[in-house]
């Protein structure tokens, strides 16, 4: 029996263990400060006890300060197994953070239960990303029960933070530690397809603005007299809106393959309908394509701001909620390649390789330098009540996942 074999069998057979440690996580709700939560160091400590208990020994923490949690701290842990080719790690990276579980009326089951049914596991976490988190345990699991060493050393990384900007997950690893190295492998598996024939090599560049437009108040019936905020904002919104065609470049790598910006989120302006407003907020959400840099699309949406202004007579004041920009990770990376060809050996898919609009810590990776890549096997479910894990799903990631780890041996 091959060293393969050996891995798909030992997955096979455990699968409990896969529950187990799903339902032991799904029972402590690790939700952030922004969440109302008290962070992920009950569900980290958690993950320690049942790594340790189960033969994975090799813990090292990286916690960053954090006054608004009863702890003060949020943790980050890596777990190493020692592989044959030390010169690089292969890394599998997973965040322990959910988000809140929403209106309970609409689960059908308690967000922080476990409940198994119909080939499926049910609950707050189960998919985003306890999946990727548990997958990745598995194979590490299976390596050592089978006494088979990896190709490259392999560092799985459960990181804090994930959904709410990841400022005490990876970006504080970034920030104050060297632990990757430049020819490091990183998969993050976040966010894929029902199929897992997708691999997700880069991220449109994120940036969401807000404008606030201050103009002068005046009474419906005589608008001459003030200056309308909110009209001039409208104007604005259009002409940023514009840049979706005026942007001519196109990706097929995306879709849809070209930039986007869209005005989403508005606040209160004046409480009754016979005053013009003096002051009008609104916020764009701007997903553009690598090819165009953030400093480039600040100064287009400088000068449509200086054109409103001068057209209506308004201040404009411009601040960037978030930022992200980053380039892809190669097509031939190595990283790429060894995905591909355990996607093809376990799922006997050919895959293929995309970017998206939405954002992953991958972009974080990717601007440092090191070549990540996301890929999952799931129904895409998270956030949503109801939130499930196909059994089956996790058990042929984890495969794919240990696939990678022998390099395909």
């Amino acid at each position: 029996m091959s060293d393969f074999e050996k891995i798909c069998d030992y997955i096979e057979k455990n699968r409990q263990k896969a529950i187990e440690l799903e339902t032991v996580l799904t029972a402590i709700p690790a939700l952030a400060p922004e969440s109302g939560g008290n962070g992920e160091l009950a569900k980290c400590e958690a993950l320690e006890k049942w790594l340790k208990e189960n033969g994975i020994n090799d813990l090292e923490r990286f916690d960053a300060a954090d006054d608004r949690v009863e702890s003060k701290i949020r943790p980050n842990l890596i777990a190493t197994i020692k592989g044959k080719d030390d010169t690089k790690s292969l890394w599998i990276m997973s965040h322990m953070d959910v988000v809140p579980a929403g209106e309970p009326a609409l689960w059908h089951t308690d967000p922080f239960t476990v409940v198994e049914k119909d080939g499926k596991l049910y609950g707050r976490g189960v998919e985003d990303d306890q999946q990727g988190l548990v997958c990745s345990v598995m194979a590490a699991l299976a390596l050592n029960a089978c006494g088979i060493v990896p190709q490259y050393t392999v560092k799985l990384l459960f990181v804090a933070d994930e959904e709410v900007g990841s400022a005490y997950g990876i970006q504080h690893l970034l920030n104050n530690y060297v632990i990757f190295g430049k020819d490091d492998l990183i998969i993050i598996p976040d966010g894929g397809d029902e199929k897992g024939e997708t691999i997700e090599i880069a991220e449109k560049n994120l940036l969401w603005g807000k404008f606030r437009t201050i103009g002068k108040q005046a009474h419906g019936s005589t608008p001459d007299s003030g200056i309308n905020a909110h009209l001039a904002a409208c104007d604005l919104a259009l002409k940023l809106n514009a840049l979706e065609s005026d942007l001519t470049e196109r990706d097929d790598l995306f879709d849809p393959p070209r930039s986007t910006f869209q005005p989403t989120k508005k606040e209160a302006n004046v409480p009754n309908v016979n005053t013009i407003p003096g002051e009008d907020v609104f916020y764009m959400d701007c997903r553009i394509l690598p090819c165009y840099s953030l400093d480039f699309i600040r100064g287009e949406i400088k000068k449509r701001v200086a054109q409103t202004e001068a057209k209506y007579g308004v201040k404009i004041e411009f601040t960037e909620e978030q930022a992200v920009e980053s380039p892809a990770t190669p097509k031939n990376a190595e990283v790429v390649e060894v995905l591909g060809e355990a996607l093809k050996r376990v799922l006997k898919i050919e895959p293929k390789l995309i970017g998206i609009g939405g954002g992953t810590v991958g972009a974080y990776l990717r601007k440092a330098g090191f070549n990540a890549v996301v890929w999952s096997l799931q129904d895409e479910t998270m956030h949503q009540p109801d939130e499930y894990c196909v059994i089956q799903n996790l058990i042929d990631e984890a495969k794919v996942l240990a696939s990678v780890m022998v390099k395909n041996s």
